[in-house]
């Protein structure tokens, strides 16, 4: 086993249902970034990632693609893996949650739980978000929709997604038998929850009015991991999810060595929306487990745009790959980690994104090293000298600004303030620069004053050194370029020391230098960047454009389909929906029905429709919507977004079937 200390960093597993957005691609830029830089510094890092693969929307998305759920996230997280090639990101595991070493892990803690009485058998009901994958109390919905009576039939969750009544019999974690030790444990280690104020949340939140036990088991679902005494119920997200963490590393196996050589957890990297899952679940399940807590859980803010959240639907998202092709992965993974301060929200604007590629990267990182090499080819040659042992003040000005970044930016990276480390090179840059017209190279050579400028051009290119070595946990192919034209060898002694004046020099860089970052048309650029936040909002389809889209069937299952003729007994809106009429319809001999359509903003006036005949599907599986359950579907029509319900004469009986 190495002597070195280790450091285990994760980022969250991601839900495979739709494709990542530059706020995903922060987490994971974020923490491949910390795994380098404590590689570079000599640990023993271990970097994991992956994806969460079960759960109902994945089940439904397989279902609307006409897919196995299998298939499914077997194609999202070969993209996933895809995305995380692009962005340079090294990972030591891609953790599923469909692994059957997971799987296994999984079903055994559940099993312990169970046996050890931390798990017992209940029943559930509550409001429960599709989109969110969660459960929300009646005290933490946004919004709450009540009939006459005031009781309440439905609502809207944080998130902005309409939640459904669910009652079924759960199993559940008892998290108030830990609540207090959890609250110690707060006390105990300040640092367990960076920011500090997202610990004040969760005490304030979600703890102190009483941590209600928790739901940990699903039987209205199948796509999920089973448990074996009890394999009606399939283990719901959180403990499927969470345990990733240590089943990565083979805990509960017969191959636990990465687990007993990097658990604990240094850092857990994750979006502010899901701290309480990991600072008050998470603990709580470690603790029931008998096993250390991750010593630290950062938070981080979400990246906005134009200060607003991103969103596929209002046409604001940006995806990494449409950047990463027009202006490679560096300056990416430097505005993604210069973009969001330690536990703060950050904004991405086109306008800002183009602005510091042609300012902090073309103009004075690029141009400082192109205008160094050729001086260093115009000069000296091509050669570069060791470091003099005597400096002029300049060049003790410059040593000095050198030593004091280099201690900022290893206290930042420490830290993971990726934007202040950032900061931090970027005063040597600017410095360097400055020394160039502090020093006029140009004159000293005119002038003949050949040490002078031997030294000069040494501090110089010195500073790149340094600045390459810096950058290069976050910018991973930059130092490559800046180490090629200064005639660097990537893996040689220039690469070991992070110190000005420790490598000795004696040189010879490019004969050809190039830009590494080309200066942009701004205009042109946010133009782009702009078209390309436009595609990614989904396009609206008319109904008619999408039965043009649906897959041909087959005589056989049209004959599964029953369309009747029915009479509209009475119609009303849905309290609470600004869409749904319920219709109550007579179907003949005596069969009565209620039926949901969202058509209400096409009829306005609904009592039009009263006694007329309308077609409706009358064999579909009955579904609830607003705390109303629907008995099947009425049949329309649309065209240029006019909605108008399939009516029939009179010659039509009531009750009589379509075919």
């Amino acid at each position: 086993m190495s002597d070195k200390k280790t450091f285990y960093v994760t980022t969250p597993i991601y839900y495979p249902s739709g494709r990542l957005t530059i706020g995903n691609a922060y987490t994971t830029v974020a923490a491949d970034a910390i795994a380098r830089y404590k590689k570079s510094r000599g640990y023993d890092t271990f970097f994991l990632t992956g994806t969460d693969e079960h759960g109902l929307k994945i089940e439904q998305k397989a279902e609307q693609l006409g897919i196995k759920p299998q298939d499914y996230v077997d194609q999202m997280a070969a993209s996933y893996k895809e995305l995380w090639k692009k962005l340079n990101i090294d990972y030591d595991k891609f953790i599923r949650t469909t692994d059957e070493e997971h799987v296994k892990a999984v079903q055994a803690i559940f099993e312990r739980l169970l046996k050890q009485g931390d798990i017992y058998l209940g029943e559930y009901t509550g409001w429960y978000s599709v989109e969110d994958e969660e459960y929300f109390t009646e005290s933490q919905l946004k919004e709450v929709f009540k009939d006459d009576a005031g009781n309440v039939i439905g609502g809207i969750a944080p998130s902005g997604h309409e939640v459904q009544l669910v009652k079924e019999p759960s199993y559940f974690f008892k998290m108030s038998k830990y609540a207090d030790r959890l609250v110690k444990y707060y006390e105990e280690h300040p640092e367990f929850i960076l920011p500090n104020s997202r610990e004040k949340e969760m005490v304030n939140n979600f703890i102190k009015p009483g941590l209600e036990d928790l739901s940990v088991t699903r039987t209205t679902i199948d796509w999920g991991i089973p448990v074996p005494s009890d394999p009606k119920h399939v283990v719901y997200v959180w403990i499927d999810a969470l345990s990733n963490y240590i089943t990565a590393l083979g805990y509960g196996s017969d191959h636990d060595e990465l687990f007993k050589r990097y658990w604990p957890a240094d850092v857990h990297l994750v979006g502010k929306e899901i701290v309480r899952f990991h600072t008050i679940y998470w603990p709580i399940m470690l603790m029931a487990l008998d096993l250390p807590l991750p010593k630290h859980v950062i938070g981080h803010g979400w990246l906005l745009i134009y200060k607003d959240k991103m969103s596929k639907s209002k046409g604001n998202a940006v995806y990494p790959e449409s950047l990463i092709s027009r202006y490679g992965v560096d300056p990416v993974r430097y505005y993604l980690l210069h973009a969001l301060p330690f536990g703060q929200d950050g904004s991405f604007t086109p306008e800002d994104f183009v602005e510091r590629m042609n300012f902090d990267l073309a103009n004075d990182l690029g141009n400082l090293l192109n205008r160094t090499v050729s001086m260093i080819n115009q000069y000296q040659a091509g050669q570069v000298a060791p470091v003099a042992a005597e400096q002029d003040e300049f060049g003790q000005d410059l040593q000095k600004t050198a030593e004091a970044v280099i201690a900022e930016y290893q206290e930042n990276m420490d830290k993971l303030y990726f934007s202040q480390a950032l900061d931090a090179i970027w005063k040597l840059v600017r410095r360097a620069n400055k020394y160039i017209d502090e020093t006029t190279p140009w004159v000293l050579n005119k002038e003949g004053k050949k040490a002078e400028l031997s030294r000069v051009i040494a501090n110089l290119a010195e500073s790149l050194r340094l600045i390459a070595l810096m950058v290069a946990p976050i910018m991973t192919e930059t130092p490559t370029k800046m180490f090629a034209q200064l005639g660097l060898a990537e893996a040689g002694e220039a690469a070991k020391k992070l110190e000005f004046a420790a490598f000795a020099w004696n040189v010879k860089v490019t004969e050809k230098p190039a830009p590494i970052f080309p200066r942009l048309k701004a205009d042109e650029e946010v133009k782009y960047i702009k078209d390309e936040m436009k595609k990614a909002k989904p396009k609206k389809q008319s109904r008619s454009q999408q039965k043009s889209d649906t897959k041909e069937i087959t005589i056989d299952d049209f004959d599964k389909v029953e369309i009747k003729v029915g009479k509209i007994l009475s119609v009303e809106p849905v309290k609470g929906s600004s869409k749904l009429l319920l219709f109550k319809l007579d179907f003949g001999n005596g069969e009565e029905r209620q039926i949901l359509s969202g058509i209400r903003k096409f009829y306005p006036d609904a009592s039009q429709l009263l006694d007329k005949k309308v077609l409706a599907v009358t064999n579909l599986k009955p579904r609830k919507m607003l705390g109303h359950e629907s008995q099947g579907m009425l049949l329309s029509s649309e065209k240029d977004g006019e909605v108008k319900l399939a009516l029939v004469g009179d010659e039509h009986p009531v009750g009589s079937v379509l075919g």
